[in-house]
């Protein structure tokens, strides 16, 4: 997801408390990672690999400048001749230890084998980060969890454009007092350029 859609959807979820929710964890994501050079692992459920968020990271950390941000994608089959950044397998997490972020993303209730290497990871000294469905278990795990419930007005998905757009922002010096920063400026120009011609007369 670029900029501008970014934009527009904090614009759409401005009355909510989710912009400033995935600013809070992206903060928290970031403040995790770059300090300690990298050393961020993302994983997901059995059922559910979170491939878009560690592209959008992946992204992020290249416009923002902070390669940081840039995660090990942990996967739960990896198959023989994938290539190496696809090969990294569950049991990195169980050598996860301090100075290391473990960023889980869990719809569902992950299965025991996963939580079990959160745990140990967690005992390790790595910290435990959450994108979750509300799975108690996860969040007890968790040094800072997002929980996106079924009653909520956005999903999952959505949450984790937040929040990578967010970990990129977040990782900028504040814009000096009276100037607007890109991504403003660009969500702007966007306004504009959609926007319906004037009236002629």
């Amino acid at each position: 997801m670029d900029a501008v859609r970014v934009a527009l959807l904090r614009e759409v979820l401005a009355g909510t408390a989710w912009p400033a929710a995935a600013r809070r964890f992206a903060g928290a994501l970031r403040s995790s990672v770059v300090p300690q050079g990298g050393g961020l692992l993302l994983v997901g459920t059995a059922e559910y690999e979170p491939w878009h968020l560690a592209a959008h990271l992946v992204d992020e950390a290249a416009w923002s400048g902070q390669p940081e941000l840039a995660p090990t994608l942990v996967r739960h089959r990896v198959r023989p001749g994938d290539p190496a950044h696809l090969a990294v397998g569950l049991g990195r997490i169980e050598a996860a230890g301090r100075g290391e972020t473990l960023l889980v993303v869990a719809p569902e209730r992950p299965e025991a084998g996963l939580l079990e290497r959160v745990h140990d990871a967690r005992r390790s000294g790595a910290t435990v980060l959450a994108l979750d469905g509300g799975d108690p278990e996860v969040r007890g795990l968790a040094h800072e969890g997002l929980t996106v419930g079924g009653t909520a007005e956005v999903d999952l998905d959505t949450v984790q454009h937040l929040v990578s757009a967010a970990a990129g922002e977040n990782s900028l010096p504040p814009a000096p007092r009276g100037r607007r920063g890109f991504r403003d400026r660009l969500s702007r120009l966007a306004d504009q350029l959609t926007a319906p011609p004037p009236p002629r007369w």
